[in-house]
């Protein structure tokens, strides 16, 4: 859908796939759709695209073709979707892991911090609990907790303070309100944005449970994947870019039961080979969607 979500890395994304036209893909984080269509256009009339997302907004966004399978699940479950399917193994998966347009646009859903709205960050809105719901019922420990390991969030421990004692004098359920109470531990803070942004980062990767998502995931790739088969994620801020190359370099695996081949050196190298350095966008793509700017992506192939 046109201004749903600008995909970021688009063509090298699609280029990465290295995609077999009668091949079988999933695209992750269906979004806009934009990923999806590219996808499709390099898929041959007997190829498939599996599309998931966790937010039911976004499979109005699906294309519709008989090649295209929307699923409403996070990225999570993909196994257990692939099985259901009778999907034994994937040439091909595309995550973006960024937050889409369209939940930072719309002030309804919670996510910034620039537009006055219901504090919910929810991604799944059919379940789950909202971010107001972990600012006015965690302990300030584990709030406090929340902002320094999901958001490195400097100054945490007074942020959680600042909260529970706001929220002692009335409920704190919208995100100006939250705003004007981080802003409090922050005075003279040349670049409070900064700080805004990553107390609204902690707080949405706890309501959806980002990282443990992710990791679900990545573990479960190995068994997808075929051999010769990519494996495409872009991340957004350093916790998920360092967990990602973990898994894809090898180094997660290394003491699990997941046994990969051995590399030249004679040591256990892990079932994927990551692919050169981490792409980041450059020039007319930053021009066009700044938003992009702190994309990462990595490529990785099944051995």
């Amino acid at each position: 859908m046109e201004g749903y979500h600008v995909p970021v890395l688009l063509a090298e994304s699609i280029e990465a796939l290295n995609i077999v036209a009668n091949g079988c893909y999933a695209d992750l984080t269906l979004g806009g759709g934009g990923h999806a269509r590219a996808i499709l256009e390099a898929l041959g009339p007997e190829g498939q695209l599996y599309c998931l997302d966790r937010d039911a907004d976004a499979l109005a966004n699906a294309p519709v073709d008989a090649r295209v399978t929307a699923i409403h699940a996070d990225y999570r479950y993909l196994g257990r979707w692939m099985e259901y399917y009778g999907v034994q193994k994937l040439d091909g998966v595309l995550a973006d892991l960024g937050v889409s347009s369209h939940h930072f646009d719309d002030p309804r859903r919670g996510f910034t911090f620039r537009d006055d709205g219901p504090l919910d960050m929810r991604m799944n809105q059919r379940g789950g609990v909202t971010a107001a719901e972990v600012v006015q019922g965690y302990p300030e420990a584990k709030l406090a907790g929340v902002f320094r390991q999901w958001g490195e969030v400097e100054r945490a421990e007074q942020v959680a303070q600042a909260i529970v004692q706001a929220r002692a004098r009335t409920a704190l359920t919208t995100t100006y309100q939250l705003r004007d109470v981080v802003l409090e531990v922050y005075p003279g803070t040349r670049e409070p944005h900064k700080a805004l942004a990553r107390v609204f980062q902690a707080l949405r990767i706890e309501v959806n449970g980002e990282l443990a998502s992710l990791e679900m995931l990545l573990k479960q790739l190995p068994s997808l994947v075929r051999p010769g088969g990519r494996v495409v994620v872009l991340t957004y801020h350093s916790l998920e870019d360092r967990m990602v190359k973990r898994y894809l370099r090898g180094d997660a695996q290394r003491d699990s039961k997941v046994l990969g081949m051995r590399d030249l050196m004679g040591g256990e190298a892990g079932p994927f080979r990551l692919m050169g350095k981490a792409y980041t966008p450059e020039g007319d793509e930053l021009h066009r969607n700044p938003r992009a700017r702190s994309a990462k992506m990595r490529i990785a192939e099944r051995r």
